[in-house]
């Protein structure tokens, strides 16, 4: 198959969007589920919950299985804590806390292996990128 070029996902745009207050940070995860959820739909888990009776529904984790790695972030409290698990079978072999900055490079390191396997996922990437 072609190497097709590709625009890399702006990591530094994503770090500072996770650096900034706690209102920017909910609207910045509740975009990254929505993006993965289309990028790669079926491999992402997205756990939405209300905080009231009434609210809207948050996220307050998701994780995404990309080859043998699953990525694992939740959000709690204003702040987000990211994993990196390792996986054989489905099942998690290692799983270890890692700096944000990390998370969102091995995300897209991940993304980028999964779009050069599959069509439909490059697409979807580029769709995410260019919005």
């Amino acid at each position: 198959m072609e190497e097709i070029d590709r625009p890399a996902v702006d990591l530094d745009l994503l770090a500072a969007s996770l650096r900034a207050d706690s209102s920017d940070l909910h609207s910045f995860v509740e975009s990254l589920a929505a993006k993965l959820e289309e990028t790669v739909p079926g491999r992402v888990r997205v756990d939405r919950r209300r905080s009231g009776m009434f609210g809207p529904k948050a996220v307050r984790s998701l994780s995404v299985d990309l080859g043998d790695q699953r990525l694992e972030l939740q959000a709690v409290g204003g702040a987000v804590q990211t994993r990196c698990a390792r996986l054989s079978g489905g099942i998690v072999l290692k799983r270890e806390a890692v700096e944000t900055d990390v998370w969102l490079a091995t995300l897209s390191e991940a993304l980028e292996a999964e779009a050069k396997r599959s069509e439909t996922t490059r697409k979807a990437l580029e769709r995410l990128l260019m919005q």
